[in-house]
């Protein structure tokens, strides 16, 4: 089987995601520091700045879907980079002309987030287009490694853009990163037909959901997202809370603990490369799971100064991204492996809007518990409730997927 170094096209795919996700991940940054440094934003009109660019995460990823399985991936992606590209330059021209405010701030970010639903979603149903089922699981840890280096690196970039540039200027770079995505993301050859799935929207829609929802292992993979998004954003909202209330740790500790899974995700995309093919898909999802789920559940019985309680979250940390993201990339080339071609943006839409669609909910719940029953009793409940994601597993087709999918 040749390698995907060698697949021209990958090459300018893998490229294309990388340099679009860093962008993604430096106005993350540069939006918020654009409203504070630039329009003197107050605090709750950051929250809400966060909130209408986060809000097409719950609103869009059916639609994204559907349209995606209509025209080509490759023209949504560089449409959607496109219009990042001009939603970034306009804030930046009316920044200058003196007719930049927060009605048009958020604006912007929501439609940058909007875009990025669609890229995220076209790229992900495009990979097994372009490099075929047999070779899906390499191109995803290929792909998923380079998202969690520009988790990592994108936002200190947008940090440091900020802080070498205006919040204005710093908005351009960031549009830079969108136009190297698209211009790359062009030169790929191999274009699959555009399926034009006939039918309203409404109805491709609702077909992507009825496939879903007909299929066993498919149908598992959506139940565990989003027992995992629900329990994971609930279990956050308190681990925020812990970490400097009852462990009293500063905020630059509370930053390298955080920062721990970063490098944990990288290690778990290159190892999701292999391990599925020699101990099986379904023995890793189910395995990589628990353990990553699993370790959350030893914070709470944490206690002492910060010299212990540090490097044992440090470790933590990097085992929940080691082991989070071997599932994240094997759930990734299950889904893709099992769907067919003309179902593939609608599919990954679903799945994604199932497990988002939770986060608001859970991180509700977990600021109830914390606030009712107490932080070191919320996080237990809650780190235990992530173990129903592999539970679900388990107890699905997926647990039976071997060594090879078809």
């Amino acid at each position: 089987m040749p390698s995907l170094r060698n697949d021209r096209d990958f090459r300018f795919l893998w490229v294309g995601q990388t340099a679009s996700q860093l962008g993604e991940q430096a106005a993350l940054v540069v939006l918020p520091l654009v409203a504070v440094l630039t329009l003197g934003a107050a605090p709750d009109q950051l929250g809400v700045l966060r909130a209408v660019g986060q809000a097409p995460l719950l609103l869009l990823p059916l639609l994204a879907g559907a349209w995606v399985d209509r025209w080509r991936g490759r023209t949504v992606m560089v449409l959607a980079d496109l219009g990042r590209a001009v939603a970034l330059a306009a804030a930046v021209v009316a920044a200058y002309l003196g007719g930049l405010g927060l009605p048009a701030l958020l604006a912007v970010a929501f439609a940058v987030g909007a875009m990025s639903v669609f890229f995220d979603v076209a790229y992900q149903a495009s990979v097994v287009r372009l490099v075929g089922r047999d070779r899906l699981t390499e191109a995803n840890s290929a792909l998923e490694g380079s998202r969690s280096g520009a988790q990592i690196a994108g936002p200190a970039l947008g940090g440091a853009l900020v802080s070498v540039l205006s919040a204005p200027l710093a908005a351009a770079s960031s549009g830079v990163f969108f136009v190297v995505s698209l211009l790359t993301i062009r030169r790929i050859r191999k274009v699959a037909p555009s399926p034009r799935a006939p039918g309203p929207l409404w109805r491709q829609v609702h077909d992507g959901l009825r496939f879903v929802a007909r299929d066993g292992a498919l149908r598992a993979l959506c139940l565990a997202s989003a027992a995992f998004q629900f329990c994971f954003s609930a279990t956050m909202t308190a681990y925020l809370l812990f970490l400097p209330r009852e462990l009293h740790l500063s905020a630059a500790a509370i930053g390298l603990v955080l920062a721990a899974t970063g490098p944990g995700a990288v290690v778990g995309s290159l190892l999701a490369a292999r391990l599925p093919r020699r101990l099986g898909h379904g023995f890793v999802l189910v395995s990589g799971a628990a353990i990553g789920d699993g370790v959350l559940l030893s914070v709470p019985a944490l206690h002492g100064p910060a010299a212990v309680t540090v490097p044992a979250l440090v470790v933590v940390n990097l085992v929940f991204g080691v082991f989070g993201q071997l599932v994240n990339v094997t759930t990734q080339a299950v889904r893709q492996a099992l769907t067919p071609d003309g179902l593939q943006g609608r599919v990954a839409a679903t799945i994604t809007f199932a497990g988002m669609g939770m986060t608001p909910l859970g991180s509700l719940l977990g600021g109830v518990l914390a606030t009712h029953v107490g932080l070191r009793t919320a996080l237990t409940v809650t780190g235990a409730g992530m173990l129903l994601s592999p539970m679900v597993m388990a107890c699905s087709p997926l647990a039976r997927l071997g060594r090879e999918l078809s």
